[in-house]
């Protein structure tokens, strides 16, 4: 079984990935949405919680957990692969494809503030960005929008318009999408941006990195169609709502609202 989690309903774009990609793995999803966001909280609260979900999903018989949030992985996956044996697989910045394919070698990095101040974020930008110039937004409030199932209309567009235009006046071509909740923003910051930005969602890199570790592991698929489980801490109805949108056939019994 391979366990996900997220501060709330981002990693649902990192689930969509893993899905597509071994749809006959058995998948159990917690969303923290009663302790969303975790961009504003400190790194050993981030790390207390990260430590309990992961509990919770090694004991419903996890073989892996694909930690699904930016600002989790930058605070807590170095301390969950040292104090759990099983294998840990984390979001990776994804800086080293925008800096290699943007042509006018200005890169935009739209995240939360937790994971600009992470070790991995940094390393990645030292390692990868030295030939660009990065510019960084910290996208306050766009966490909310989408827990709270606003991805498109007014308010969305007035606040990307705020944090997206910067990049534009700059020159950037690329926009990396540094928070699992964003890409539900696709559409909405493909109609601010136009033609000017090519977005960079990690999520797709992220899904072929765990598919590999878990042939490493010798994770056996559970057989014929494996089964999907969603389980949430906080409010239900936009998990359900997002995940329908990529899958309308998932039973409602395969939500579940569960206080961890």
């Amino acid at each position: 079984m391979i366990g996900i989690f997220d501060s709330g309903v981002g990693g649902i774009s990192v689930w969509k990935e893993l899905y597509a990609l071994m749809p006959n793995q058995d998948f159990v999803y917690v969303a923290d949405s009663s302790y969303c966001p975790y961009g504003r909280k400190r790194t050993d609260e981030i790390i207390e919680r990260a430590k309990k979900i992961s509990e919770f999903l090694i004991d419903r018989n996890a073989d892996i957990v694909v930690v699904a949030c930016n600002t989790a992985t930058a605070a807590a996956i170095e301390y969950l692969r040292s104090y759990f044996s099983i294998p840990f697989v984390g979001m990776e910045p994804a800086i080293k494809p925008a800096a290699i394919e943007s042509k006018s070698g200005i890169v935009g990095v739209l995240a939360t503030a937790g994971t600009f101040k992470g070790s991995l974020y940094l390393n990645t930008l030292t390692k990868f960005a030295s030939n660009v110039k990065v510019i960084e937004q910290a996208g306050d409030g766009l966490v909310e929008l989408v827990e709270s199932g606003k991805t498109y209309g007014h308010e969305v567009e007035l606040l990307l318009q705020k944090y997206i235009d910067p990049f534009i006046d700059a020159g950037a071509d690329k926009l990396v999408l540094g928070c699992t909740h964003y890409p539900f923003l696709a559409d909405a910051i493909g109609k601010i941006a136009k033609n000017a930005l090519t977005i960079i969602n990690p999520a797709p890199s992220v899904a072929v990195q765990a598919q590999k570790v878990i042939g490493e592991n010798n994770v056996k698929p559970a057989g014929n169609g494996g089964s999907n489980v969603f389980i949430s801490t906080g409010n239900i109805e936009t998990m359900k709502m997002l995940v329908h949108n990529i899958n309308p056939n998932i039973s409602e019994q395969n939500f579940i609202s569960h206080n961890i």
